[in-house]
Parts: C-alpha cells; structure tokens; sequence
C-alpha cells in the first residue's frame, strides 16, 4: 500500500513508521524533519500536500497540538490552537483528502485516553478529542467509495511520560500503541474508536 503518514517525527508517528514500514510506501510528512511538509492548522497547507502526493491508500495523522492547562488559565489563543490545529487539521485531513485516497482506502486519526478520562488541565485536549472521536464515527458513515474511517485513541504513551519528567507507569509503549495504527489500516474496520490498551 502507499501510505501518507502525517506526523511522522513524532514519538507516536515514528512508531507507526516502523510498524508500517517495509512492506508498505510510505510517504512521510509533518510540520518539519520529514520529506513532506505540511501544517495541519492551514488547510491550504493540507491542500497543497496532497496535490503534490497524488494518489493514496491510506493516510494516517498521527498529528495535532492541544493546550494543557488549568481551566481558568485557558484562554481564546489555547483554545483556538487546540480546535484548529488537533481537531479541525485532523477532521480537514479526511475533508480535503477523500478524493486522494484510493477506492476501499482509509483514515486513521489520532484522539486520545482523556477524551473518556479527563483530569485537572484537560478542558481543551478532552474537547478535541472527544470531537474526534464523535467525527471519526460519523465520517465513516458517509465516505465514498468503501473508504474507511477510524480514530486511535491512545492512552499516555511511556515514552512521552518519560521525556516530560514523569513517572512512566501506566504508560503504554509507542510500538504497542503503533498496533493499532496497523489494525487500522490493513484490517477491515470502520467508524470505530480503538483503544490501544484494550489489546495489550
């Protein structure tokens, strides 16, 4: 398959790399350090990437920014970064990308655990992702030409704990989460939200 990964230098995106990697084309992009650069917040960005990738069989986002802080520390700036660049870049993804992807392709976004589980700070990532995951569900119910849609809805990744200072446990592994990413794209699912937990 040839497959546009968006997000490719991220801890989670270069797992998936690795796990889809070798038997599939890859075509990496993020916002720098990979062969194609793209900014999921500009949908002109978004436009002029796949006009320059042409067709595809599957894109994967393993991208998007959201703010982390205390409630009454958000401001209009956090959450216009978070709804343009985490949700609205992933949900153009699937809207300027369908009639790149090939006939019985795929999308797999990327949500995450505190759609379901917020905590103290979550208020704007909790939004997104659930807004993900509610538009992952409903794009699949109206995608062209047998084209697939799912969300990966990750936990806290080990990695990602460790390089922010915290403990690692209860972290789950990038290459255990980048499964799901493969199940996603070479299985037959669709409109489903899928836990990378619930496997490991």
């Amino acid at each position: 398959m040839r497959i546009l990964l968006v997000g490719a230098s991220g801890t989670i995106g270069s797992a998936v790399a690795a796990a889809l990697g070798g038997r599939n084309e890859l075509i990496l992009a993020s916002v720098q350090k990979s062969a194609e650069q793209v900014d999921i917040a500009d949908p002109s960005s978004i436009r002029a990437l796949f006009a320059r990738v042409g067709r595809v069989d599957a894109v994967v986002s393993a991208a998007g920014r959201a703010a982390f802080k205390p409630l009454t520390e958000l401001g209009d700036e956090d959450f216009d970064l978070s709804l343009s660049n985490k949700l609205m870049g992933q949900v153009n993804l699937v809207r300027l990308g369908l009639a790149s992807v090939a006939d019985g392709g795929s999308f797999t976004l990327t949500a995450g655990y505190l759609a379901r589980h917020p905590m103290p700070g979550s208020g704007a990532v909790s939004l997104v992702n659930a807004g993900l995951e509610g538009f992952g569900r409903a794009a699949a119910l109206e995608a062209p030409r047998g084209i697939r849609v799912n969300v990966v809805s990750p936990p806290w990744v080990t990695e990602t704990l460790v390089k922010l200072g915290r403990p690692p446990d209860g972290g789950l592994a990038a290459a255990t989460v980048a499964q799901a990413y493969v199940s996603s794209v070479e299985g037959t699912i669709t409109g489903q939200v899928i836990d990378p937990s619930a496997a490991s």
